[in-house]
């Protein structure tokens, strides 16, 4: 499948970090080309979240270079305000407005950082809405629906902006069983679609069906970077089999 994906769009390069004396980024080299989904897992406290969130300098970084098609990853102020416009982000909890309709937290961003015209970012939440099968919602608000469907607002939220690639950081760890499937479609159809994606997850069953490769962390360290059924069913480290047959077998 790889072949079938384009040019670099994110490439990290020794990238550094700590927190404190805990080094929880240890020279990472990641390429991430066009309309691939790279799926990053691993044991708690691996360093995934932290990996994901460094693309789009939620954390900033201590050494290292990270570039976002070709450009690197700006320090601050606007010129990190306009990438970050075309990196979408779902993280674990929905971080919706809660006084906002379902409708107005898709339409916020484009208004206020694209510059969209009100009716022309309604009409798109609507049909992004309907995309992740949530049309009949639109003037809820995110207490008034499930989580998984809060998290499907998120998606399409991400989505108005028209992004780059999207970051996801666990978007399925914080629901219910019943309510992870749900999001997984929406994701699962957005992989199929084209949309270059990078997924921290613990759902392995999306990372065999859905992940162009397979990125498996520890203690900071990209220990393989393989595609999904290779890395599944022979990977190559003592620490990535130990990790398996843990998980998968329980």
């Amino acid at each position: 499948m790889a072949d079938e994906t384009g040019d670099p769009l994110i490439v990290l390069s020794a990238v550094n970090k700590h927190f404190g004396p805990l080094h929880v980024l240890r020279d990472i080299d990641l390429t991430v080309g066009r309309g691939e989904v790279v799926v990053v897992i691993g044991p708690s406290g691996s360093g995934k979240s932290t990996l994901c969130r460094a693309i789009n300098r939620l954390e900033p970084v201590e050494s290292g270079t990270i570039t976002i098609d070709g450009d690197p990853l700006p320090a601050e102020g606007k010129a990190l305000a306009r990438l970050r416009a075309d990196i979408g982000m779902v993280f674990q909890s929905f971080n919706l407005f809660a006084h906002k309709t379902v409708l107005e937290n898709v339409t916020l961003a484009p208004v206020k950082v694209r510059r969209r015209s009100r009716a022309e970012a309604e009409r798109r939440a609507r049909e992004l809405l309907d995309r992740v099968g949530l049309s009949g919602h639109a003037d809820k608000y995110p207490a008034q629906i499930s989580g998984g469907q809060q998290q499907r607002v998120a998606i399409a939220r991400a989505l108005a902006m028209d992004p780059k690639v999207l970051l996801f950081d666990e978007p399925t760890s914080a629901l219910d069983p019943e309510m992870i499937n749900e999001v997984l479609d929406v994701m699962r159809q957005l992989a199929q679609d084209g949309m270059t994606m990078v997924v921290v997850t613990h759902e392995m069953g999306f990372a065999r069906a859905s992940a162009n490769r397979v990125v498996f962390m520890d203690t900071g360290k990209i220990i393989e970077d393989r595609p999904p059924e290779e890395f599944f069913t022979a990977p190559r480290s003592e620490r990535a089999k130990d990790f398996l047959s843990k998980i998968l077998h329980h």
